[in-house]
């Protein structure tokens, strides 16, 4: 419910939900800039998906970041993953300045030199 209300409803900064996606992947394509030892990397795809967790009421944000490479890209995608959250904190603290920002977490990733990894 708060995240069809979130998309449909468009606050003094804009519309929210689609704002946060935008954010989170220039989020992932700027993690170079923003981490000092980062690299700049040749991503092969990026991707946002934002689901509701009504019994908090909150989100929950997951981004993934693709690359064919010797490298991960997990910084990439923890990077977007926050860069989102803070961009729907920003656009609505206005309503509550209370919110809660948690457990950005790597779950799971393929590939690079430390190879799979999946969160138990």
């Amino acid at each position: 419910m708060l995240l069809t209300r979130l998309w449909k409803t468009r606050q003094k900064k804009g519309p929210v939900i689609q704002t946060a996606v935008i954010a989170a992947i220039m989020g992932v394509k700027k993690t170079s800039d923003l981490i000092p030892m980062c690299h700049p990397l040749n991503l092969s795809g990026i991707n946002c998906d934002i689901d509701e967790l009504p019994e908090l009421p909150g989100f929950k944000l997951f981004v993934t970041a693709k690359l064919t490479g010797q490298t991960g890209v997990e910084m990439e995608a923890l990077t977007g993953t926050s860069i989102g959250l803070l961009t729907i904190y920003d656009m609505v603290k206005a309503i509550d300045k209370g919110m809660i920002i948690s457990n950005v977490q790597l779950e799971s990733k393929e590939g690079g030199k430390s190879g799979e990894y999946k969160r138990h």
